[in-house]
């Protein structure tokens, strides 16, 4: 879940950054309707949501179903789309900034070898999300069973077993630490 998270970050703080140009009246005039605008957009919403979304379903995994999911072939389905996302959208930069239009079918010979690359990309980013997907439901079948707190978390809702009963809570729990004072040693009164 943590690589989903800083993919996000560097996912959408590029698309930020590229945002600034379109802010720019002189840029904007060039960029606009190009393939510059594709590869924005889709590193602020894809960047944006869909690693933060990839995320969070691997965080809350274990809390939904009680299993868990390989972890070794998480990481590397992270790393292909990662990897592949990038390959796809980062070219679109370039061929934007060359004037390449989007929505056109057609396109001068030039850009070959670009498009081409960003394709290869994309099929890495399919491969990619095709693995994450394949663990995720493999998990649900024959994962081994979810610990009650497999990331060692103090917050609430990894106090109650995986998955949660339909009463989260006999008695309304009493709260006497912050939840984010991991590797803090506890104050003992004197």
């Amino acid at each position: 879940a943590m690589l989903y998270a800083l993919g996000f970050i560097f996912l959408f703080t590029i698309g930020g950054l590229t945002g600034v140009f379109l802010g720019a009246l002189a840029a904007d005039i060039h960029l606009h309707d190009t393939y510059f605008i594709v590869a924005h957009m889709h590193y602020v919403m894809i960047g944006g949501t869909v690693m933060g979304f990839f995320g969070a379903i691997h965080f809350w995994y274990p809390k939904w179903f009680g299993k868990m999911f390989n972890e070794a072939v998480a990481k590397l389905a992270w790393f292909l789309v990662f990897v592949g996302f990038n390959v796809t959208f980062f070219p679109q930069f370039f061929l934007g900034v060359q004037g390449m239009p989007r929505r056109y079918a057609t396109y001068p010979e030039e850009f070959q070898s670009l498009m081409s690359l960003s394709t290869y990309g994309s099929w890495i980013l399919g491969l990619g999300v095709l693995i994450m997907t394949v663990n995720l439901i493999k998990g649900l079948f024959s994962g081994e069973k979810a610990p009650q707190n497999p990331y060692g978390s103090l917050s609430l809702e990894w106090q109650v077993p995986s998955p949660p009963p339909l009463e989260n809570f006999v008695e309304i729990p009493h709260v006497t630490d912050w939840p984010y004072g991991y590797g803090k040693k506890k104050e003992v009164d004197a």
